[in-house]
């Protein structure tokens, strides 16, 4: 499991965003102390596809927007065809 571990702390959702090209919804929340909003924004901005959005929680933590967040996935994935009308 350690050599895992190790492996993980050299790269981050940048790398992996710069291959990703599947519409997307980034979320942060500005006072997440796990998550840095400055890692959210730059995995957003490295991200290859062109559909991307993002959601600010500006007094959010880690679950960002929490019970508030469904509803605006709901309405993005709407908006591209992939959500059922309710």
């Amino acid at each position: 499991m350690e050599p895992a571990f190790a492996t993980l702390a050299h790269f981050g959702g940048v790398q992996f965003a710069r291959r990703a090209t599947a519409p997307t919804l980034f979320s942060v929340g500005l006072m997440d102390p796990v998550c840095p909003p400055s890692t959210v924004y730059a995995a957003c901005n490295q991200y290859a596809g062109e559909d991307r959005g993002m959601t600010v929680w500006p007094f959010g933590d880690h679950g960002g927007g929490c019970g508030s967040n469904p509803p605006v996935q709901l309405a993005w994935l709407r908006e591209r065809g992939l959500a059922p009308e309710l």
